[in-house]
Order: C-alpha cells, then sequence, then structure tokens
C-alpha cells in the first residue's frame, strides 16, 4: 500500500517543526471572543528527503484546524522577497514553540529586512483595495474585517519602513480599527484612511534605515547548517 499524503506531510509537521506561533487577530491585538486561533509553523524537513524522486512538501495546512506550515527552505525564501505574512509570523508576539534552530530563526530576523520590504507589503496592500474597492461596488459596503486588517497592514508597512522594526500588535489603534471592522465608518472615510497610510508608507521608503537588500548569504549559511546537521 502506498502511504497517505496527508497523513506522511502531517507527521512531518509533528515531528520536525522548528518553530510555530499564533497569528491572525490575537496576534495583532485585535482579537475578540469569535476570534478564531490561527497557528503558523516552520518544520525542517530531514535533508534524506530531498535525495528521493519525491520532494517533502513545501508547506502543509493541518493537522489542527487553522494551522498552517512552511518547509524551512520555502519559508526563508519567501521572507527573503519580504512577504508579508512571512515576515508577520516570524515576528509574532505568541510564540507557542521554538527549539535550539527555531530560536536561531528567529534571532534572523532582522537579516530578512529590507527596502524589499515596501514593494511587498504596498503590493499586497494595492491589490486587496481593488478587492475591497469592487466589494463595495458589487455589495454597496466593503468586507469589513479585510477593511480593518488592510488599514493594519499598512501602518505596520509604515513604522517598519519608517523604524527599521516589525511590530504587529495595533496598541491604541485597536478600538478605531475594531470599529471599521463592525462597520461603523463610513467606507468613503476608510478609504480615504486607506490612502493616506499609503502615502506615508511611501515617504517612509525614501529615508527608511532598512537596508537595499535582505542578508542572503547569512540566511544560507543557516539553512545549511540545519540540512547537514539532519544528515548526521
Amino acid at each position: 500500500m502506498h502511504p497517505d499524503p496527508a497523513a506522511e506531510a502531517h507527521r512531518l509537521v509533528a515531528r520536525h517543526t522548528v518553530y510555530s506561533c499564533v497569528m491572525g487577530s490575537r496576534a495583532f491585538g485585535l482579537a475578540t471572543e469569535a476570534s478564531d486561533t490561527d497557528r503558523r509553523g516552520v518544520y525542517a524537513a530531514p535533508a534524506a528527503l530531498f535525495w528521493r524522486f519525491e520532494k517533502p512538501p513545501a508547506h502543509v495546512e493541518g493537522p489542527a484546524e487553522e494551522q498552517f506550515s512552511w518547509e524551512l527552505e520555502r519559508f526563508c525564501e519567501l521572507a527573503l522577497r519580504g512577504n508579508p505574512n512571512i515576515l508577520e509570523c516570524l515576528h509574532s508576539p505568541l510564540v507557542e514553540h521554538a527549539d535550539a534552530t527555531g530560536r536561531e530563526l528567529l534571532s534572523l530576523r532582522a537579516a530578512f529586512l529590507s527596502r524589499l520590504v515596501h514593494r511587498s507589503f504596498t503590493g499586497y496592500a494595492d491589490s486587496q483595495r481593488a478587492k475591497l474597492d469592487a466589494s463595495a461596488r458589487k455589495h454597496g459596503a466593503p468586507r469589513w474585517k479585510h477593511a480593518m486588517h488592510l488599514l493594519r497592514l499598512l501602518a505596520s508597512a509604515r513604522d517598519l519602513l519608517r523604524d527599521g522594526a516589525l511590530v504587529l500588535d495595533v496598541g491604541a489603534e485597536r478600538e478605531r480599527l475594531l470599529a471599521v471592522r463592525r462597520g461603523e465608518v463610513p467606507w468613503p472615510e476608510v478609504g480615504r484612511r486607506i490612502a493616506r497610510l499609503r502615502d506615508e508608507a511611501d515617504a517612509a521608503a525614501a529615508r527608511t534605515p532598512l537596508p537595499a537588500e535582505p542578508d542572503r548569504a547569512r540566511v544560507e549559511d543557516f539553512l545549511i547548517r540545519v540540512r547537514r546537521a539532519s544528515v548526521g
């Protein structure tokens, strides 16, 4: 009998997770009683699995509900590109597990940050704004939860570009953002806030302390050492 691919993938996550955290509204300081618990993680597949024709999966959903994990190499690749979801995962204030490899991954957070985050964060934000505009035209109102998170993302991008540090918790902005989620702020006003934050992110990018490129060599050295250790 051939092994069940889903079961094999779930065993990979269970046995080789190096880092896991809680994301979503709970990590952003926006949780309510109805909020789910979104879990994200990183697993380091043993190097021997890459010697086969069939490679280990680059990402795995589950085994728990609202759980999603990336293989270490894929995670690092996306982080080096400035992927917002991946960088936010690295900066979650709600870490549930980190072994020695996971702790070293966390120590590399600054190595992943560069001016590339301006394009990646604002590019993602622009695509979300287009979807919100389309929803507002079709239904008379946007998807308010998505509007709230777009405001949060743009503020986070602005602060990251301005200060060189990624902070997830929205702090004092919680109630203003939750009012958007409840649909209490008119869409034109939300649209103006989005545009203002987008402009502020662009202005911050012009004088950001972030380096032009991430420290790819440092990250690659880490990945190679993890692979070599798994062989022995």
